[in-house]
């Protein structure tokens, strides 16, 4: 059985993929387990009364209504209550894959042992994740700072069984005590008591687990920019000089050489890149009708590693600062041994701030759109016969004119590229204060991932056009350059977007064409072609 032991130390990204999105179980380490244990047995032994000094949450009220103290024999009410109003997050529930990278995450957080809940409670949640009880989180209601509090009380309150709590279990949406039943999950009502409420509602928990599947996508999408540059490449007999190693040696950086690397190893052995292949002339190249040496080409392929790579080092800065948080206790008040004392201190502090991730995520999200606004650079200069050194026109067939080619679907890259843009407004630049100024400063990291998800959808896209495009030039060109073969991961390349999509001289019904090329790359087979082949991209 494939599962993830978690520790509160080691869980990685693809940990976090592996559970959101192919459903691995999950258990405890058992050192954790004993440490969580041990930490409740203290806690109800020795603050479980009336006398116990006011520690947030545990018997204070919450937010704004922090100097209001609660009876320890009104708790159970009171943890019930901070369930039932906190939660108000609204809009569409989030995805299956989101919800399980929440609770993995969530759980994880739990093993350090500092959030002072009860084992009964985790274990409650493990059993939901593992038997598919997907809790209704709608994907709206969360600034970032305390955390994820809305959406984790709609977590929660399936976990407790909330009657008007919503669940999907089995792909269905049903009450939260429906799905509960459904996957023999008992007692259906499940009681909280003290602490328990705010360990599992305060922390950077949805946002954490949703920056871990950011992540995952926009690294395949950074190889993926590059098989589709190298097409590019090859379509308008690109200038390799650019790529050469040395000249990135000296540059130093080192997303920057990677990048170059790999463009030299998906276009190594290419023919259409040689100097004999640049010497055939094109009919449509009407700015040069005598052969001359190219010397260099456009920015957009002559600066992609220098572009590209960057992206590449951003996206080193994004990963670590996502393993660290999904590997963080983040929620408030924590507990920790005091050895000198020998007891616990009730610390809170502002570990739930998710400025860390609004950070990295206004970061992936410059990247990605960077990828893109290079990429309709090429998908422009593929159209255009002046820049691509005699492509025809739109890349259209014969006769001109009767055949319009790929003006449209070309402008549809620029428009998405376009939106990539006004998405790039950082999040976390913004903040609004809330509850009666309590939260003075928040992070809005829920919306920087939220608006770097809607860019990764839109970068699959530009990239399918890319490939589409190229794909199109060296088709249309066959009868000029056909003799010069492609680079050992652009042929690859070259010879699926050939059997699936149906290229003709003629226009053809644009859907039947762009469609497939976008489906290759949002089901990553072509990197996954091209990696199987020539191996892995750095």
């Amino acid at each position: 059985m494939n599962k993830v032991v978690l520790d509160g130390n080691s869980l990685t990204i693809n940990d976090v993929v592996n559970v959101a999105r192919k459903g691995y179980k999950v258990e405890i380490d058992e050192s954790c387990r004993k440490k969580i244990i041990e930490i409740r047995k203290y806690i109800e032994k020795n603050w479980i009364t009336d006398e116990a000094p006011p520690v947030y949450g545990f018997n204070t009220g919450v937010g704004k209504l922090k100097d209001y103290n609660i009876d320890m024999e009104e708790n159970d009410k009171f943890q019930k209550n901070i369930i039932l109003s906190h939660c108000g997050g609204v809009g569409e529930p989030a995805q299956e894959e989101v919800v399980r990278a929440t609770m993995v995450v969530r759980l994880n957080a739990f093993c350090q042992g500092v959030s002072g809940l009860r084992i009964e409670v985790i274990d409650r949640l493990i059993e939901m994740l593992n038997k598919g009880v997907h809790p209704v989180i709608p994907v709206q209601g969360s600034v970032g700072a305390c955390g994820d509090l809305a959406p984790l009380a709609h977590m929660t309150s399936v976990l407790i069984g909330v009657e008007e709590a919503e669940a999907f279990y089995n792909g269905k949406r049903m009450s939260a005590c429906e799905a509960l039943e459904k996957a023999c999950i008992s007692p259906i009502k499940f009681k909280l008591k003290a602490k328990d409420s705010l360990a599992l509602i305060n922390g950077t928990t949805m946002f954490a687990g949703m920056a871990a599947l950011n992540y995952f996508d926009a690294k395949r999408l950074i190889k993926e920019a590059e098989i589709s540059a190298s097409l590019s490449i090859e379509a308008m007999r690109g200038e390799m000089a650019a790529f050469d190693e040395r000249i990135h040696i000296v540059r130093r950086q080192e997303g920057q050489i990677k990048c170059a690397k790999n463009i030299r190893k998906i276009i190594k052995n290419s023919q259409r890149t040689t100097e004999e292949a640049r010497k055939v002339h094109l009919k449509d190249d009407i700015l040069h009708s005598t052969y001359k040496p190219r010397v260099q080409d456009l920015y957009s392929i002559r600066c992609l590693a220098q572009v590209q790579g960057a992206c590449r080092d951003n996206l080193k800065y994004v990963k670590e600062i996502i393993e660290k948080e999904i590997n963080a206790a983040t929620d408030n008040p924590l507990v920790f041994w005091n050895e000198e004392d020998n007891r616990l201190d009730f610390l809170s502090g502002g570990n739930f701030h998710g400025e860390p991730i609004a950070f990295a995520m206004d970061i992936l999200s410059m990247s990605l759109a960077e990828i893109g606004n290079i990429s309709e650079r090429r998908i422009f200069s593929l159209c255009d016969p002046t820049l691509s050194y005699g492509l025809p026109p739109m890349l259209v067939g014969e006769p001109i004119g009767l055949n319009c080619g790929y003006p449209v679907i070309s402008c549809s890259a620029a428009a998405i590229a376009s939106e990539n843009k006004t998405l790039c407004f950082p999040a976390s630049v913004d903040t609004i204060p809330t509850k009666s100024n309590q939260e003075d400063h928040v992070s809005m990291a829920p919306w920087a991932c939220r608006k770097a998800k809607q860019i990764i959808n839109n970068l699959n896209k530009i990239l399918g056009i890319e490939y589409l495009l190229s794909a199109r030039a060296i088709f249309i060109t066959g009868g000029e350059l056909g003799e010069f073969e492609l680079g050992e991961g652009t042929k690859i390349v070259y010879d699926i977007l050939k059997k699936e999509i149906p290229f003709t001289k003629d226009d053809s019904y644009m859907p039947a064409q762009s469609g497939p090329a976008i489906k290759l790359v949002q089901n990553g087979q072509l990197l996954y072609e091209v990696e199987s082949k020539i191996g892995s991209l750095d």
